[in-house]
């Protein structure tokens, strides 16, 4: 690929009274940043500077703020010129300051929040509640207008940018990276992205890399390498980066105006190419390297130690621990002459707040940062028209995951017009056995192809990287501006976006406490190649613990299902496409298994989450002598395998069989919203009869869950006991005593039976668990008696 030179600034010079303008605003957004961190009252200093105006307990970034206030005013000004349509991300963690302050010059926060006006009582509310209890974080969270990304973990801030720019061809975010952050390997990995915009179909992301030097205590590597390596580092990466140096306001005033307009410039260019002239070639895409000063326009000097350009002005840079640091905090914001910015009422003098553009043109007012507002639903094919007929339960065999394939394919179909619908995945689709989505779309890709490529396209609505970060934060990107998707993933490899889906998680928590936030589509996870049937690939690949994070959610976020074969699955992805607000994992098998329920008895059960199994059961004359529980397809199969031992050992016994979909309506109703009520789950579980529970995950989460029960002492679980290798699928059940031989061993340790019942019964699990074996270590692969299985017919 041919490398462009050094690109030179494009578009007209500024004016100097252009630049003082911009400057005032800077100087503005400064000042509030200042005040925020620092003042409780006095907003204007009306009044000399007093300790009672200063918070007693100073918290916030200002290092980084200064630098994302400069990018705001000049991208204002390049949107207002052009008209564009644009998305502000604020990746350095704490630049809520900046991004709070350039919102209340716009007029957006003062809308949205009607209690801080925009005069000098508003200002005095603006300062008061920054990182004060009852108040605002220090990051840009769902409470601050125009975000989409809180930045209270670093990493994320480019993959949502890219997540918001695909499928929105008018859309620019633009999106500062800190050089913190840019340390990161989410955000190391995200630059590839590039790879998977569409210039004909897709919006643009104009990365920022904004270098200002130092984390909290030392140098960052992007800032310690040459500008050659530099250089050579990001058009490596595909790009071409355009350099803005100084200290300088003026100068630099000048720099970053040129330099975006030629990225502006730039990004139209190649955006024309593809779309009128029909280049499909992959562009190289601009982005700006900033560097200034770390707190630039701060204090040079504090305690006769460097603070500006420096560490030390990273968070707040000085505390009032000292008499002279109030003097020095007042020098220093007076040095904004806040006179010359604010009119008698307090409210930004009208020649400064022309420069914001007007309505949703203003970044903090777009209606993208608010993706609930766009989101439109989803076309959905009938899922019931995709049923597996099953006549006799466990008669035979399907692969779940395929023929939710099948369904997927047809939802991309049907919103194929609307493009608001991608499936992510690390590579996995195939392999997840979802490959049925390549009949309707191909895999986004706008690198290299060559002539034995298969399913690439620029245009591809499935999303495969491997990298389950970028996956993650695309798809969050996607549903945060508006649109609909669903993860595919191994289930032991979706915990490397644990702390990604907690911050998701917490985000969707606050916004709905956010009124003007509206819903925006659930964060859909399939989870397949699991536990239960990774036998081959070995004990690295055999993790069921993503659940048990997941559970510690919000309980009106979180919604766990554990569909037992192909038709409730179709129920269970149907009702996941249709929510909002919600994190909602799916657990699926996507190897041949039986199926149990025809698709009339599939909604029914789906519907309720939980229930008896009648054709399972015998206790219809009366109390049963144990309960049978289940939750996952594995669990399901060898619970029903027990049962149908239990029926030839111990024709007499009573058995009631209770399958989970819902995982959360084991809580009670008063800790989620679809947990049963203490009198329904009695009902289904007894209050005294032992319960067997096979379950998917680790069995201390069902303990957690039913721990108030009114049975919970009789509860008995089997599940994953971190017992794994490479060996057989039923060798895997039996290591962790999930097997139907141990779940049917436990039913005679806790039920009252004959002594002579119970100990040939007891032999009989001996013999076939020795047989078992012998045989694997014989043949390498599972006995006739368990691979042929079958529900008994006429059971």
């Amino acid at each position: 690929m041919t490398m462009d030179p050094q690109p030179e600034a494009t578009g007209q010079p500024l004016s100097s009274d252009e630049i003082g303008l911009i400057h005032a605003w800077w100087r503005a957004a400064n000042y509030l940043s200042v005040g925020q961190i620092y003042l409780l009252d006095n907003p204007l200093l009306r009044e000399p500077l007093k300790m009672d105006h200063v918070k007693p307990r100073l918290l916030g970034h200002w290092g980084t703020t200064p630098g994302l206030n400069f990018l705001y005013v000049h991208l204002n000004r390049v949107i207002k010129a052009r008209g564009l349509n644009a998305l502000f991300i604020a990746g350095p963690g704490h630049g809520a300051p900046g991004v709070v302050a350039n919102t209340w010059l716009e007029g957006t926060y003062s809308e949205v929040y009607p209690a801080i006006g925009p005069d000098e009582d508003g200002l005095r509310q603006l300062f008061r509640q920054f990182s004060f209890p009852g108040g605002i974080p220090s990051h840009a969270s769902p409470d601050t207008p125009g975000s989409i990304h809180e930045g209270g973990e670093l990493g994320y801030s480019l993959l949502h940018a890219f997540g918001a720019a695909f499928d929105n061809p008018d859309l620019i975010v633009a999106c500062v990276v800190g050089d913190g952050e840019a340390e990161t390997g989410p955000l190391a990995t995200s630059w590839h992205s590039n790879k998977f915009l569409n210039p004909a179909t897709d919006g643009a992301v104009l990365p920022i890399l904004h270098l200002n030097g130092y984390k909290i205590a030392s140098p960052t590597v992007l800032a310690r390498i040459s500008h050659t390596e530099l250089d050579a580092l990001f058009r490596g990466y595909g790009y071409l980066p355009i350099f803005v140096d100084g200290e300088e306001p003026d100068a630099m005033h000048r720099a970053i105006a040129a330099a975006l307009d030629d990225a502006v410039d730039r990004i139209h260019a190649i955006q024309k190419a593809a779309r009128d002239g029909g280049v499909t070639t992959r562009p190289l895409w601009p982005m700006i390297v900033l560097r200034s000063l770390k707190g630039w326009t701060g204090p040079k000097i504090v305690d006769g130690q460097k603070s500006e350009g420096f560490w030390r002005a990273h968070q707040v840079p000085f505390t009032m621990d000292k008499p002279e640091h109030l003097g020095l905090l007042e020098e220093w914001m007076r040095s904004y002459h806040p006179e010359e910015l604010f009119d008698d009422g307090g409210r930004l003098r009208p020649e400064i707040a022309a420069l914001a553009p007007r309505g949703d043109r203003r970044m903090s007012a777009n209606p993208h940062a608010n993706g609930g507002a766009l989101m439109r639903p989803l076309r959905l094919p009938d899922f019931a028209s995709y049923a597996v007929p099953v006549v006799h339960p466990g008669e035979s065999d399907g692969e779940a995951t395929q023929v939710m394939g099948t369904f997927l394919r047809d939802v991309v179909r049907e919103n194929a017009q609307a493009r608001n619908f991608r499936v992510f995945g690390p590579d996995e689709t195939a392999s997840n056995r979802l490959q049925t989505i390549f009949e309707a779309t191909d895999r986004s890709w706008d690198a290299e192809t060559i002539a034995d490529d298969v399913h690439l396209d620029p245009s591809g609505r499935v999303m495969e990287v491997l990298s389950e970060h970028c996956c993650q934060g695309w798809l969050e990107g996607y549903l945060l501006t508006g649109r609909h998707g669903l993860f595919s993933c191994y289930e032991a490899f979706i915990h490397i976006v644990d702390s990604m889906v907690n911050q998701h998680a917490k985000w969707l928590k606050t916004a709905k406490e956010v009124p003007w936030r509206r819903p925006i589509a659930s964060l859909n996870y399939l989870l397949t190649s699991h536990v239960w049937r990774q036998d081959h690939n070995g004990f690295s690949h055999q993790d069921p613990g993503f659940v048990d994070h997941v559970v510690n959610k919000k309980a009106d976020i979180v919604r766990v299902y554990f569909p037992p074969d192909a038709n409730t699955l179709l129920f269970v992805t149907d009702h996941c496409l249709r929510s909002w607000d919600r994190i909602n994992v799916i657990v699926a098998g996507k190897q041949p298994s039986p199926q149990w329920l025809d698709m009339n008895a599939a909604i029914k059960h789906c519907t309720r989450g939980i229930g008896i199994w009648d054709w399972a059961s015998n206790d219809r004359s009366g109390e049963p002598d144990v309960v049978m529980a289940c939750a996952g397809d594995v669990p399901t199969l060898e619970t029903l395998a027990a049962v149908s031992l239990l029926r030839v050992q111990l024709p007499e016994l009573k058995v009631r069989v209770v399958n989970v979909v819902d995982l959360m309506t084991l809580q009670p109703n008063s800790q989620h919203p679809h947990g049963l009520s203490d009198s329904a789950f009695d009902a289904l579980f007894t209050t005294d009869k032992p319960v067997i529970f096979a379950y998917h995950g680790y069995p201390a989460l069902i303990h957690r869950l039913t721990y108030k029960r009114t049975n919970h002492q009789n509860i008995h679980v089997h599940g994953f006991e971190e017992e794994g290798s490479t060996t057989t699928p039923f060798d895997m059940v039996v290591r962790n005593h999930l097997d139907r031989f141990h779940l049917m061993g436990k039913v005679i340790d806790h039920v009252e039976l004959p002594d002579s019942a119970a100990a040939y019964a007891k032999q009989t699990i001996d013999d076939q668990l020795v047989e078992h074996k012998r045989y694997i270590a014989a043949h390498g692969i599972d006995m006739p008696a368990v691979r042929d299985w079958r529900w008994p017919s006429g059971a």
